[in-house]
């Protein structure tokens, strides 16, 4: 009888359905996939390794996963960037009437993450990929053994999304290398969460550390060296006129910059604090975090919230308010400083680029946070582009970070604004 039942509730729309869904069993529908950066397998059998490609880009990388006898799924990752067990195929889920009660539920067990991240995604249609980072927690869970996580389905959610066709109802994604078991995963109608996710409407504004695996090592040390620098000037008496604010592409004033770092800014003993992924939540700890201090510069240049595009493609008003959120420290550390804001710079190869038109949504509202005389707003990236609005590979070799000739460009381009703050 309980066969012929579960028979008839299967045929049914998911809609129709009072059950919660069990994802995670084969007999949904659903076909789990295993990837690594360039290549894809599906977990049929016991076990998968992803076939790498003749030419990879990661040689070294490694991707497998493997079914126990218990259904639990183990995903294995080595020096990957990106490594997936996500479930897909399966009819799109109406998930619209399982907000905002339900929960997403799972066993989870690290084996290992030492030296690896880890994030949760849901997939809810074109350019609608919601995720919740795990990389800080997760660590805390090695050799724990099974943990059971609940997470509210509004985790994934963002106002204005429609949960009515998911068609990738889960993603556990690794970076770097781990070892991690997912079983029992379930989506509940009405549950009880009790795993705590962000709340992606302050997301941006509250002052974090960068959550990512390639990022751990180097990151803390590095903001420890550029206090050490700060503090170097200062112990040698020279002012420290300029201060850069940014992400990688600030950072990157010293490697592909370095020549137009030299020759436009060094005579100011300027300091570069770009830190490559950062976030507007991230340069928010970093300046509370004392990178601001011990020095009084005349004019600080800032340019953040290109990351909260490409990594979690923020709502513009949410990364404006985590630009707005940095402004208002730098005024609090300081107020002496003119600041000079500057638009995102383009990314993508041509206009219609995802990510290139949302932060064209992003500079739109900029100039709102600028009056004019403190905080200047500028905006260079037709300096940047070649006239038809597409990117070069001569000046973004990876249409996102600049090659020298393109920061030549733009130091040259925050010439005529800069120079009368920085006269002696």
């Amino acid at each position: 009888m309980n066969r012929i039942l579960l028979a008839l509730l299967a045929a049914l729309p998911l809609t129709a359905q009072s059950l919660d869904l069990d994802i995670g069993r084969p007999a949904q529908g659903w076909q789990v996939a295993i990837t690594d950066f360039e290549g894809e397998a599906r977990l049929t059998g016991d076990r998968v390794t992803v076939p790498k490609p003749a030419h990879p880009r990661v040689p070294n990388s490694h991707v497998a996963a493997r079914r126990g006898d218990d259904g639990a799924l183990t995903l294995q990752f080595t020096n990957t960037w990106i490594a997936q067990l996500r479930w897909q195929d399966g009819a799109p889920l109406d998930l619209n009437s399982y907000l905002p009660e339900g929960t997403i539920e799972f066993d989870l067990r690290v084996i290992d993450l030492a030296r690896g991240g880890m994030k949760f995604k849901l997939g809810c249609g074109k350019d609608c990929e919601r995720k919740i980072p795990y990389l800080f927690a997760g660590r805390e869970l090695i050799g724990k053994g099974k943990q059971h996580l609940s997470f509210a389905l509004k985790c994934f959610w963002r106002e204005g999304d429609d949960f009515s066709a998911v068609n990738v109802p889960f993603t556990l994604e690794g970076t770097g290398s781990g070892e991690v078991q997912i079983s029992r995963l379930r989506i509940h109608r009405r549950g009880k969460a009790t795993t705590a996710c962000p709340d992606y409407r302050t997301q941006s504004v509250k002052p974090e550390r960068l959550q990512e695996s390639w990022a751990v090592d180097w990151w803390l040390p590095r903001h420890e060296a550029k206090l050490a620098e700060i503090r170097a000037h200062r112990e040698a008496g020279r002012r420290v006129d300029l201060v850069f604010l940014g992400d990688s592409i600030t950072q990157g004033w010293e490697n592909e910059g370095k020549a137009a770092w030299s020759e436009h800014f060094a005579r100011y003993h300027a300091v570069a604090l770009g830190f490559g992924g950062d976030r507007t939540e991230n340069l928010l700890w970093r300046l509370q975090h004392g990178e601001l201090d011990g020095m009084a510069p005349k004019a600080i240049v800032m340019m953040i919230g290109t990351n909260n595009t490409g990594d979690r493609l923020e709502d513009p008003a949410l990364t404006v308010a985590g630009i707005r959120r940095n402004l208002e420290e730098i005024r609090l550390r300081q107020p002496q400083a003119k600041v000079l804001l500057l638009a995102l710079f383009p990314r993508g190869e041509k206009p219609d680029d995802l990510t290139r038109r949302h932060n064209a949504r992003i500079n739109a509202l900029l100039p709102a946070l600028a009056d004019g005389k403190q905080v200047v707003f500028l905006d260079i990236g037709k300096a940047l582009m070649n006239p038809d609005g597409t990117l070069s590979k001569d000046i973004l070799p990876d249409w996102l970070h600049l090659s020298p000739a393109g920061y030549e460009i733009w130091a040259r381009s925050l010439d005529t604004t800069l120079s009368p703050w920085l006269l002696p």
